[in-house]
């Protein structure tokens, strides 16, 4: 099983992952943050940023007391005002293994043997990179397009991201990533940030005719929201939209929404539309994770998704 995605979106699919109890897991992680400890140490150290593969080693941690110690520690965070104020331990880990080993994917199949890890985890490429977005609504014409640098910035601006590109253009794909989705009979892409975890991953063209080519199942799982900042105001049908002008050639066999979204019947037939130009049909089931008290979180909930991933993947090798 291959998940792609970054940050809390790909955590919780890990999550689910692990509870499909497929023969391998491989996380593949985008590589572009520059923001708080992970930007700190990526300009000081000139590394891949550390965070969104340290919360992925974190979500495939041993479910043991020894694992547990493990992902509690990799994702504490320093206090004080001091230099380390705000560095995650985990981070200082894979930057200190690095320089040791010499190699960063050593370093993080180090501390998945440490942690008892259910899988590998994978830079999407061997580089850190940075996001570049155009951006209508900075200025006082709203036909006029801004460029945004970074993922943060982009994350956070006041405008409306139109379309964005990585810097370098179109790099290399990790080998070890195009082996593991080669070899997946389960991809998944998303959830996440649409524009700085998803996107990234469909603008490496080596990555997405890898996916496209896959014989393996090949899941979307959309966001249960639009997230304030980068997609602020966008429908369902927008974000499948914007992945397929990203992705032409990006071809999926599923794209998973959370059934209490409010669609009403001509809001589904678009989406289903959207999701005709990636070549997927789209499947509506509970996917949110919900408190004790029925209050409904922006989170997808890692046993609903399982259980979803399972019975879809069921019926389409069925159907094969």
């Amino acid at each position: 099983m291959a998940c792609l995605g970054g940050g809390h979106g790909l955590y919780q699919t890990l999550l689910a992952a692990r509870q499909c109890d497929p023969a391998s897991i491989s996380a593949i992680v985008t590589v572009a943050d520059d923001g708080g400890s992970s930007g700190r140490l990526r300009r000081e150290l000139d590394i891949i940023p550390p965070g969104d593969l340290r919360m992925a080693l974190a979500a495939l941690s041993s479910r043991d007391n020894n694992g547990d110690l493990w992902a509690t520690t990799l994702q504490h965070r320093f206090g004080g005002t001091g230099a380390l104020a705000g560095h995650a331990v985990g981070n200082l880990l894979i930057a200190g293994l690095t320089e040791v080993m010499g190699d960063m994917q050593a370093a993080l199949d180090k501390v998945a043997e440490v942690t008892g890890s259910s899988g590998r985890v994978l830079p999407m490429v061997n580089q850190p990179l940075s996001i570049e977005a155009e951006v209508a609504g900075l200025d006082d014409d709203p036909r006029v397009m801004r460029p945004v640098r970074g993922q943060v910035a982009v994350a956070t601006t006041p405008g409306q991201v139109r379309r964005v590109h990585l810097l370098p253009d179109a790099p290399q794909a990790n080998p070890r990533v195009l082996q593991a989705i080669n070899e997946a009979d389960i991809i998944t892409l998303g959830p996440g940030s649409w524009f700085s975890s998803v996107l990234p991953h469909v603008l490496v063209p080596q990555i997405v005719d890898a996916i496209t080519r896959s014989d393996a199942l090949r899941l979307l799982v959309l966001n249960l929201s639009a997230e304030p900042g980068e997609t602020s105001g966008f429908s369902v049908e927008r974000h499948l939209h914007v992945l397929a002008q990203h992705a032409p050639n990006l071809r999926v066999d599923r794209v998973i929404i959370d059934q209490h979204m409010l669609l009403a019947g001509s809001d589904r037939t678009h989406v289903q539309r959207a999701a005709a130009q990636l070549g997927a049909e789209v499947v509506f089931e509970d996917v949110c994770m919900v408190t004790n008290d029925g209050v409904e979180l922006n989170r997808h909930d890692p046993a609903k998704l399982a259980r979803v991933i399972d019975s879809v993947h069921g019926e389409w090798v069925a159907a094969r």
